[in-house]
């Protein structure tokens, strides 16, 4: 975690907890659009958009259920991709797994985790770089919050989360309903009214499922 990033961060997000998953707080951004503004122009260049300063309602829901549900990952080796804050992170290392790794494509994402992590206590392991062509590693249990929002990365996410189910890991996705969501590839197990920010939503609340990945072909006989 770079200082310029780690200060970034506190400059542009305030620690609150988080809507759906109150025990949890998070450094988050009290004005959206500003900060996806400030992040595209100024600093256009070689940033993402700020998903690290939002609680997405896929996260939230994967956290919740985590929270809820600590058995999944109590004890575990845990993976969670594309971060962002580090919400579904935090919320594994609090339900108890035994490591919780965090990966992340945004320098300002990988500060955001770390800061997030102290800020609740807890030790995860953040870490920058694009994993998706590799493979889970070590992983029980591999975590993706409300990643789906695009083709090109539906396609690799996929690909990703299918190698490690068939490696023998755990996949559990949070989504609201994007449109790129393999859904024969998923079988529902919960599913949350979440609030999210209006101003990045147009809604207020977004129904949110918990999926788990099924690594068996559609169709193929269980």
């Amino acid at each position: 975690m770079s200082d310029l990033s780690a200060a970034f961060v506190r400059l542009h997000a305030r620690l609150a907890p988080v809507a759906f998953v109150p025990e949890v707080r998070l450094h988050q951004a009290d004005e959206p659009i500003g900060l996806w503004e400030l992040t595209e122009g100024e600093f256009r260049s070689s940033q993402p958009p700020p998903f690290w300063a939002f609680a997405w309602a896929g996260g939230q829901a994967l956290a919740r259920y985590l929270t809820d549900h600590p058995e999944v990952v109590a004890g575990r080796r845990v993976l969670d991709l594309a971060s962002g804050s580090g919400l579904v992170a935090v919320a594994a290392a609090r339900a108890g797994a035994a490591a919780v790794r965090a990966v992340e494509v945004d320098e300002r994402a990988v500060a955001a985790v770390a800061l997030n992590a102290e800020a609740n206590g807890v030790r995860v392991d953040a870490e920058l770089g694009d994993v998706l062509d590799g493979d889970a590693g070590d992983a029980e249990v591999v975590l993706a919050g409300d990643v789906f929002y695009s083709e090109a990365m539906a396609r690799r996410m996929l690909r990703f989360l299918l190698r490690a189910a068939r490696s023998g890991a755990r996949v559990l996705v949070g989504d609201p309903g994007r449109a790129f969501l393999p859904r024969d590839r998923f079988r529902e197990l919960t599913g949350y009214d979440v609030p999210v920010p209006e101003a990045l939503e147009s809604v207020r609340v977004k129904h949110t499922t918990v999926w788990e990945l099924d690594p068996a072909p559609p169709g193929a006989a269980r």
